[in-house]
């Protein structure tokens, strides 16, 4: 047998599960799947998968339940409540802006 060293990681614990869940069903360990994480790294020079942030999506209204409009209706409230507003003309600049 290989000589081993510990890893010790904090995950939490609904992340955890999941990943397990689905390394269960390939029919893999944590320890192996963590050993081929490593091993990419070393093989790539980084980490294997792009870190970027994902697109911003317009939300579309048409999509979304009577419960989700409610949601995003409130949040609305709430920042013109908190002042976190901007005129209408500075908006409309902003829509024109990125259709130039």
């Amino acid at each position: 047998m290989a000589k081993t060293a510990n890893l010790y990681a904090r995950i939490e614990p609904d992340v955890k599960e999941q990943a397990e869940n689905i390394l269960n069903a390939l029919g893999i360990s944590a320890s192996n799947a963590i050993n081929m994480f490593y091993k990419q790294i070393i093989l790539q020079r980084g980490i294997p998968f792009d870190l970027k942030m994902p697109a911003l999506k317009a939300l579309d209204a048409s999509s979304l339940t009577e419960e989700e409009m409610n949601r995003e209706l409130e949040k609305g409230y709430v920042d013109m409540l908190e002042g976190k507003t901007e005129s209408a003309k500075a908006a409309f600049a902003d829509i024109r802006k990125d259709y130039r």
